[in-house]
Order: C-alpha cells, then sequence, then structure tokens
C-alpha cells in the first residue's frame, strides 16, 4: 500500500549525518582545520572528533553542505563516507561546537576492553535484508539507543532498554545475557554509529548470531523498498527537530501519549522546571491547563521561585 505522505520537497537547506570509524593521528589539528572549513562555508552543528575518527550533524545551504560532502570525500579517510541527508527550511542547530573526546560515541570500556568496528562488529544487513530478518523465529531486537529516545520512537517488537546512556550497555548485557543466549540478535540506532560498537561488544560477549542494520533508522526510512516499515512513532534527532519521520507504510502509528489524558502526542517538550528539564509528551490541551511540567511538584517549585518564596 501506497504511503499517505506527500514525498519530501527539496528545501533550500540540508542536514547531513554522518560518521566514519578510522585513524585520526592529531585529532587536535584535525579539530583546528575542519573547524575552520565548516565556519567557511557557514555550516551549524554538533561534530565530535577523536583518534578513532569522526561523528557528525551539520546543517547549512544546499550549495555549502554539497561543497562540504566533496571536501570529505577528497579526504582519502573519508572518501567512502556515507552522507545521510535530510531537506530542511532552515538550520536546525543554533551554532557550530566541534570538540575532541576520547571516544566518537562513549561505550565507556577500559582501553583493553575496547571496541574498534573496524575488527569486530556485527553482521551488517541492509534496510530490506534487516526487514526479513526481523520476521524470522528466535530473533531479539534490540534498541541501541537512550530509553527517551525509544519512547518517541522504535521497531515493532523491539526490546528497549531502561538507560541512560549508551556507556549503561556493558552493564545490561551482562544481566540479560542469559535470556538472549541462542537467539539472533539485531541491533539499531539512529543512524549506524553506536551498533557498530553494540554489535562488537555483543560478539566478544560470545554471542554469534549477531547483526546490525547498517545506516540506521534514518537510512531504514529512506529505502525505497522497506520505507520504514514496522518502525512505530517518529525517530529522536539531536537537533531542533527532535523527531523526524521515518514509516512511509499504512503501518505507521504514533506510540507517544500525553502525559496527563493519554492522547498521542508525537512532539516531546521540556519540562518548564529548570532543575528538571525532562523530556515528556504533554497535548496542547493539557499544556493550556497544566502547563509544560511533567509533575505538580515541579509546576510549584517554579511558582514558588517565581514568587520569591
Amino acid at each position: 500500500m501506497e504511503s499517505e505522505l506527500s514525498p519530501p520537497v527539496a528545501t533550500p537547506f540540508q542536514v547531513l549525518l554522518y560518521y566514519r570509524y578510522v585513524r585520526i593521528e592529531n585529532p587536535e589539528a584535525f579539530l583546528k582545520e575542519h573547524r575552520q572549513l565548516c565556519e567557511s562555508l557557514g555550516l551549524r552543528g554538533r561534530i565530535i572528533v577523536g583518534d578513532e575518527g569522526i561523528n557528525g550533524t551539520v546543517s547549512g545551504p544546499t550549495e555549502a553542505t554539497g561543497k562540504y560532502i566533496e571536501a570529505m570525500h577528497d579526504d582519502p579517510r573519508f572518501a567512502e563516507m556515507e552522507f545521510k541527508i535530510d531537506d530542511a527550511e532552515g538550520h536546525v542547530f543554533p551554532k557550530m561546537s566541534i570538540k575532541v573526546r576520547d571516544e566518537i560515541v562513549r561505550l565507556g570500556l577500559d582501553e583493553e576492553f575496547d571496541i574498534d568496528p573496524n575488527e569486530v562488529t556485527g553482521e551488517r544487513l541492509s534496510p530490506a535484508e534487516f526487514y526479513r530478518k526481523m520476521q524470522e523465529e528466535e530473533v531479539v531486537i534490540i534498541d541501541g539507543r537512550n530509553d527517551y529516545e525509544a519512547e518517541l520512537g522504535r521497531f515493532k517488537n523491539a526490546i528497549c532498554p531502561q538507560i541512560d546512556n549508551f556507556r549503561d550497555f556493558p552493564e545490561w548485557l551482562r544481566d540479560h545475557a542469559k535470556e538472549l543466549r541462542g537467539k539472533k540478535i539485531l541491533t539499531y540506532c539512529t543512524g549506524g554509529i553506536r551498533c557498530e560498537k553494540l554489535s562488537g561488544l555483543i560478539r566478544k560477549e560470545g554471542f554469534d548470531n549477531v547483526y546490525q542494520l547498517d545506516g540506521g533508522i534514518v537510512k531504514y526510512g529512506k529505502d525505497p523498498e522497506v520505507r520504514g516499515r514496522d518502525f512505530e512513532g517518529l525517530c529522536y534527532v539531536f537537533d531542533e527537530r527532535v523527531g523526524v519521520e521515518v514509516n512511509r507504510t499504512e503501518t505507521r502509528k504514533v506510540i507517544s501519549h500525553c502525559r496527563y489524558c493519554g492522547t498521542e502526542e508525537p512532539r516531546y517538550g521540556n519540562c518548564k522546571w529548570p532543575e528538571c528539564n525532562e523530556q515528556i509528551f504533554v497535548c496542547p490541551g493539557c499544556r493550556e491547563e497544566h502547563g509544560l511540567f511533567c509533575s505538580n511538584e515541579c509546576r510549584e517549585g517554579l511558582a514558588k521561585r517565581e514568587a520569591g518564596t
């Protein structure tokens, strides 16, 4: 069945999502040069650089993002780096942030136990292969993201670990190893970068049938064959859009609900009590009645602060 959603329309801006696990000998020097490139093109976004590679999301005018892709592909280290591209009406970031980190996604293992995806990782599956594998028996689908991301959207029947940070996965895996034994394990994340390490970790823990969705949820939603089938809700992204559409089939649905009345609500908001700032779902009607607060305690806390009591 064809999707009821209209096809995307070309816009003057683009958002690029990308990563590459590749050795960068001097991350600090690379950062300095890379910042100059991004500033010269007027890009905004968040880029993490480390000696194990690069992880980034940037937005900018279409001409500028095209020049950025060309410049990156001209560097032999990034010649094969894949860019996931979304159209946008304008920038989705307020500024450009480029930082050096020990890991481009933090798993938090000691150096001798760290995962190098170029040496060990799960078998990569295309979106169509991933969809077909999900239909097989003895399959476990593991969401490789944080719990608040999965709350907005996730694959049908996926296990969504209640973790706040990616670095919590090693402990979660040890706690659930017994129930995962003998299963075919499918992993997925937003753009693929976390599953490179997560699937490698699972393999290192002695599991054999371990797979990862190549290119992540974003690529799955753009695939012309699967068109996001059986992904429920929206895909959480770390920019001003917060959630983006994935499923363009008859299986599309909203899975997040208003905290107060329980109606379907696909938009996140941050609790207005500054000391909380929890991301919550509150529908427009309940925002008007209760305000954008996760609890009465937070509402009362802000009221007391504003009253000076």
